[in-house]
Order: C-alpha cells, then structure tokens, then sequence
C-alpha cells in the first residue's frame, strides 16, 4: 500500500505534509518489520533532501524500537550532519552512543535501559546504582572508543569522574570499626 501511494504520488501532486507523513509511516513501517535494507532505499529514493530529512527526524522523534533508533541516528549523522543545528547534532550524537552502549547490554536487560538511550551518561551511572559492574566495564569501553574526537555534551572526564565518584561510595563504611578486644 505504501508503494502504490508514492507512485500515486509521483503522478498527482500530493500537498508536502501527507508525502513526509506518507514516507514516514512507510519508513518506520520497514524498520520495525527489521528490514534496513528497504528502509534505505526509501531514503536515497527522496529527491528533496529537506523532505528527507524530515521525514528522518520526525521518524526519530516517535521513539521506535532500539535498532531503528540506531539506523535514524546514523544516518542523519552521516547524511545531514551540517544541516542540523548544534543543540539537535548532540542530541543524535548521543541517541546513537546511546543506542549502541544498549547493544552491548544483555538482550533481555535492554528494555530497562531503552528510555536512557538519549542520555548515556545517565545510563552508565543507573548500571552503577543496579551494581551491573561486568555490563559497566562494557559500557565505558564502548564509550571510550565512540567518544574519541566527538563533542556530545560529555567527555571521558565525565565517565572518569562518575565512576570514581561510586567508587568512593562503595568504600564509604557509615559506622566505624571497633577493635575487639579478647
């Protein structure tokens, strides 16, 4: 249905709203149905890059499944990255490390992590709290390497200083030891 309304598309005009809605639902259609490949095509068969890239973003914003998160993130990294202003560049910058710290994490764990995905420094410190150390490790190797030469709103400092931070809890005793005395 959705391809014989892009041909009916190709021969009426059709007002700019309903095609990006059009090509939207179509998109996110094909990546929930797992189907990038497809959901590529779609893309790179839209003349009008800023009809493309609407329909990515808005795509994006509907909060789909973590591996269509994923695609949207990078390919609006890869394919519009000077378009976007600075504010909205982070924020996919960190959907799509977020995303990707997610897939390190056990398939079963992820949908309790999957609402930090846009936010993965906040996800590392929730693994920390959950005492997820094994999955932590992980994590921040993961995010060493995505964050090297990328401005996201936080650094490897950051990472540092969080996990010293809950390092220092974890040795912190609230009471103090008594000797015993025989």
């Amino acid at each position: 249905d959705y391809e014989l309304c892009e041909e009916w598309g190709h021969f009426y005009p059709v007002p700019r709203e309903d095609l990006i809605n059009l090509h939207r639902e179509h998109l996110l259609h094909l990546l929930e149905m797992g189907d990038m490949e497809k959901a590529l095509q779609l893309l790179q068969r839209i003349e009008d890059p800023g009809v493309c890239l609407a329909i990515s973003e808005q795509s994006l914003d509907q909060h789909p499944s973590l591996a269509a998160c994923h695609f949207l993130a990078d390919y609006l990294t890869a394919h519009f990255n000077a378009s976007l202003t600075a504010a909205r560049r982070n924020d996919i910058q960190a959907l799509h490390i977020g995303s990707k710290v997610l897939l390190t994490l056990p398939e079963l764990s992820r949908v309790n992590y999957f609402h930090l995905s846009s936010r993965p420094l906040l996800m590392l410190e929730q693994l920390l709290m959950n005492m997820k150390v094994d999955w932590v490790a992980v994590a921040v190797q993961t995010l060493h390497q995505l964050l090297a030469g990328q401005e996201i709103g936080f650094t490897v400092e950051d990472i540092d200083n969080l996990l010293s931070k809950y390092a220092e809890k974890a040795l912190n005793f609230p009471f103090t030891l008594k000797e015993k005395r025989s």
